[in-house]
């Protein structure tokens, strides 16, 4: 279900990968579903680092480390490199995060992320650092994400930096609408356009 963005604070899963492709988020066996099952992508994030094949946990990977959970996924650099899948950024929202914190992310998947509601916010590498050292010396280090301000905030640390966002993805983040329902309250203006 598609909810407004406004301001998110939560803890956050680290994941201090760099490289991270969309077959390592969602492995390409899992691609043959074309319906968007949000709970059957999520369990299946990180598949192949998450379980063995015999589908049980990995005590070392961070998705199974009851230490951390949150909204926030705190990634290294070049996140979502690789294919195009959008079934990586359905993976994503499956699993409940609202927000990716990167230094870079490979382009088709930060849009494949927006499309999905999911926000991915670049921040500068010693930032980064800091967020991952933060909540390396406390998993219950929070992150606050200020959408209307673009703003992202240590709150171990009381840092912030501002990150970009492009001002129509903004404004469906913040109204909850997809590219289809932003279309259908525009209609009464095409209707108009099309009679003129």
């Amino acid at each position: 279900m598609k909810q407004k963005f406004d301001i998110i604070e939560s803890t956050c899963v680290p994941l201090p990968l760099e490289n991270v492709d969309t077959d390592q988020i969602i492995p390409a066996r899992f691609l043959k579903a074309t319906t968007r099952d949000e709970r059957f992508f999520g369990e299946n994030l990180f598949r192949d680092w998450r379980y063995d094949p015999d589908g049980t946990p990995v005590p070392g990977f961070v998705l199974n480390d009851p230490r951390y959970g949150g909204e926030i996924l705190v990634a290294g650099r070049n996140f979502g490199s690789g294919s195009s899948r959008e079934h990586a950024a359905w993976a994503i929202a499956g699993y409940g995060f609202k927000v990716v914190i990167s230094s870079f992310f490979a382009d088709i998947h930060k849009n494949n992320e927006l499309n999905n509601f999911v926000l991915p916010v670049v921040v500068t590498p010693e930032f980064l650092d800091e967020l991952f050292a933060s909540i390396d010396a406390d998993p219950a280090t929070k992150v606050r994400v200020d959408v209307p301000n673009q703003t992202v905030t240590n709150l171990a640390t009381g840092r912030s930096e501002s990150f970009e966002l492009n001002a129509y993805k903004k404004y469906c983040l913040m109204n909850a609408l997809d590219d289809i329902d932003y279309l259908l309250l525009q209609k009464d203006r095409i209707e108009a356009y099309e009679k003129r």
